[in-house]
């Protein structure tokens, strides 16, 4: 089970990440890396979240929950079908490169995996790059 202390333990040691909050989706805190938009956020539930849902006969999951970026479709649909029981979309993420994840569910190793994989989806190139080079992988 991972916590917000273990996201944000993660979140630190990507590099250039600032922690904003944000006020969409039931607020809560945002990380992202230069400019560019969100790699991961909390994510409540909306309404029209919670009857789509309930139309699906599924409902909210108890704890909390991030939104993270994939790398594009391909990337969401191989975290969805390899990892069900802690990634979870809703019909509002349709066609949005992104997945939900369940923290009371996700061992903090694989959140640490699935967080560094948004962060390099939006950081610069560069600094991407710099980042796995330094860990011996290739960009």
């Amino acid at each position: 089970m991972a916590t917000i202390d273990d996201l944000r333990a993660i979140t630190r040691s990507l590099p250039q990440t600032e922690e904003s909050s944000h006020h969409g989706h039931g607020g809560g805190l945002a990380w992202r890396v230069g400019s560019g938009g969100a790699y991961a956020w909390e994510r409540g539930p909306r309404t029209t979240d919670l009857a789509s849902l309930e139309a699906l006969g599924r409902t909210w999951p108890a704890g909390v929950v991030i939104g993270v970026r994939t790398d594009g479709q391909e990337g969401k649909e191989a975290l969805l079908a390899s990892f069900p029981d802690v990634v979870f979309t809703i019909p509002h993420f349709d066609g949005y490169p992104a997945v939900l994840v369940r923290l009371d569910d996700i061992a903090p190793d694989l959140l640490a995996e699935i967080v560094s994989d948004a962060w390099l989806v939006k950081a610069p190139k560069r600094l991407a790059r710099e980042w796995l080079a330094s860990r011996g992988l290739d960009a």
